[in-house]
């Protein structure tokens, strides 16, 4: 069929663009972009340049970028995508049944990182979401399909696995001792170009509000000048001893090509994600239940807070850990452990690293007297439960508030559908809430086939933000419908 028009696979809020590039195809197709990181032991980082042969005193990236060259693999997605297509009861008087329901497929693109050498590679959620199926292609061009074993939308990041041995693997670096103005690198497949490498500097860290494409995101990103393009999503970023200090995700641009500066997801993140998506298949996030305030100049004088630093609590969750642990409305964070905190981003990245049940030091200020409280973290719903995929899986459907039927063939003819579950019943709910009748029946869910409630499961597991339900009434009636998960 024909080919449209090639487009960069960019997720811009605020002028940020993911990182991916994807074709389409009225044949078929999947867009997708991707990201590496390694599972290390966490290695003490400190700056280091090699000196050039020619006595110029500049540094000299070598030896660093072959080692993650080596490491960092080019990601290729497919997937079939339906386009409802509108009905019109008089095309049909005039030209006989309509077909209302067109296939594509949809490719993507995108880098990623080898953290282990049995294939483990990390990659960002946005290059494989939603994919049929990942090829990746490595450094030396021998090509493995892989499988996911998981992926979080709140961090953008997930892990795959190909069937090989004896790989090279970048180690882990420490993203909490880099310091601005610290060269690194990236990594990655910008634009199909396999295995480019630039160089720049640590520009910030800490920086949020970037993607926003999630209800629950954790942002805590390394920002930096080295040149990132649509492809590079999931590639390495990576101190100039060659270890991984974060999985390149986001540009800030207009126009979704690079325009000075790039966000990398932090490694010391992606380490906790990668060990939970391993041992769980999902990850366990751990909350404070705790609403905060960052604390500038008026917010202190209004406030009477004698010192610009920590963040203040504005609001404690019933039955929540700080509200058990003795934490107050009024009182300041300023340290988890031995971090120091004076950021949303930066309590959201300390507290990204522990699951629910687990003990933590928090120091802060109240009545100008520091105080440090022992607080056990919870999980959204306030128990300290760890969680694993399969227990989640069997929700989705579910929390939609509706009963799902599986349809067979003969009643799919009769329908002209190639494909669709009938939701049966509807029990309040998101489903209930937008308006959906019992007899509907759904094809797709964000534009992918939907062929049995697996689908639906599997589709709505890892799924954050807007949802978008398309299909048909019995009676011929073409049916939309959008709501926030």
């Amino acid at each position: 069929m024909k080919k449209l028009v090639s487009t960069a696979l960019v997720a811009f809020v605020g002028g940020i663009a993911a990182l991916g590039i994807s074709h389409f195809y009225q044949s078929g197709s999947n867009s997708g972009s991707c990201q590496i990181t390694n599972p290390g032991s966490g290695s003490s980082y400190h700056l280091t340049s090699y000196n050039g042969s020619q006595g110029t005193g500049l540094p000299d990236f070598a030896q660093a970028a072959d080692k993650s060259l080596q490491a960092v693999v080019h990601i290729k997605t497919t997937s079939e995508r339906v386009n409802n297509l509108a009905f019109d009861p008089f095309a049909e008087i005039f030209f006989g049944p309509q077909k209302r329901q067109q296939n594509f497929v949809q490719e993507g693109s995108g880098s990623g990182v080898i953290i282990s050498n049995d294939g483990y590679i990390v990659t960002n959620n946005h290059v494989v979401n939603g994919s049929d199926k990942i090829e990746v292609v490595l450094n030396d061009k021998r090509t493995y399909v892989a499988d996911v074993i998981g992926s979080d939308a709140s961090t953008d990041i997930a892990l795959i696995k190909i069937k090989e041995k004896e790989l090279p693997f970048l180690n882990y670096g420490n993203s909490d001792d880099i310091h601005i103005g610290e060269w690194v690198l990236a990594v990655g497949n910008p634009f199909n170009l396999y295995s480019t490498v630039t160089a720049g500097i640590i520009s910030a860290k800490g920086r949020n509000n970037i993607l926003n494409a999630n209800n629950r995101p954790i942002e805590s990103f390394i920002q930096t000048d080295a040149v990132v393009n649509p492809g590079n999503s999931g590639g390495a970023l990576v101190n100039t001893n060659g270890e991984l200090v974060g999985i390149n995700t986001a540009i800030a641009s207009n126009n979704g090509a690079y325009q000075g500066y790039s966000f990398a997801v932090p490694v010391n993140i992606v380490k906790k994600v990668v060990s939970d998506l391993v041992e769980f298949g999902t990850v366990q996030r751990a909350y404070m239940g705790v609403s905060i305030q960052e604390i500038d100049a008026k917010f202190a004088a209004d406030k009477n807070i004698k010192q610009l630093k920590g963040v203040y609590v504005n609001g404690i969750t019933s039955g929540g850990s700080a509200e058990e642990a003795g934490i107050k409305e009024g009182d300041v964070i300023t340290r988890i452990h031995n971090a120091q905190i004076s950021s949303l981003s930066e309590l959201q990245e300390q507290l990204s690293r522990f699951r629910p049940g687990d003990k933590i030091d928090v120091t802060i200020i109240r009545n100008e007297r520091d105080m440090t409280i022992p607080v056990e973290l919870k999980s959204l719903d306030n128990t300290t439960k760890l969680v694993k995929k399969s227990e989640l899986l069997s929700k989705s459907a579910m929390a939609l508030g509706a009963e799902f039927r599986e349809m067979d063939k003969e009643d799919l003819a009769q329908l002209r559908l190639e494909n669709g579950v009938r939701v049966d019943k509807v029990n309040p709910g998101k489903l209930s809430q937008v308006g959906i009748q019992p007899g509907f029946i759904v094809t797709s869910i964000d534009k992918k086939r939907v062929n049995t409630v697996n689908d639906i499961n599997k589709y709505l597991e890892d799924k954050g933000g807007m949802i978008q339900i398309e299909g048909f009434y019995p009676n011929g009636m073409r049916a939309s419908y959008t709501f926030s998960r």
